[in-house]
């Protein structure tokens, strides 16, 4: 796994816009950083990362201890240098949400 820093996930946050807790994971405030909408933890690795159930689990139980009103999402960030993929987890429900947006949009 890619050696994850305040540094390295406060620059992922920023890049889409969120706000960055400070001393994510060991201060009152949990998850790495917030938008209106989620509540952020974000995870780095060279090339793989195995996402589980008791992995989500604690992410959504972090995102209710910061606001109840957002939803969790696992940003996960994969690979080294300009060759990396970023990829965003979050719930089925924000998904449907997003298609029927869309549709809407389209119509």
């Amino acid at each position: 796994m890619a050696k994850a820093t305040n540094k390295t996930e406060a620059a992922e946050l920023r890049r889409m816009g969120a706000k960055v807790h400070k001393n994510s994971g060991r201060g009152m405030i949990k998850g790495d950083g917030s938008t209106n909408e989620f509540v952020i933890d974000v995870k780095e690795a060279n090339k793989t990362f195995t996402l589980s159930q008791d992995v989500w689990a604690k992410i959504c139980t972090d995102a209710m201890k910061v606001d109840r009103s957002k939803s969790p999402m696992l940003q996960l960030v994969i690979g080294e240098g300009s060759n990396k993929v970023r990829l965003s987890v979050v719930e089925w429900s924000i998904q449907e949400d997003l298609i029927e947006r869309a549709n809407n949009d389209n119509s």
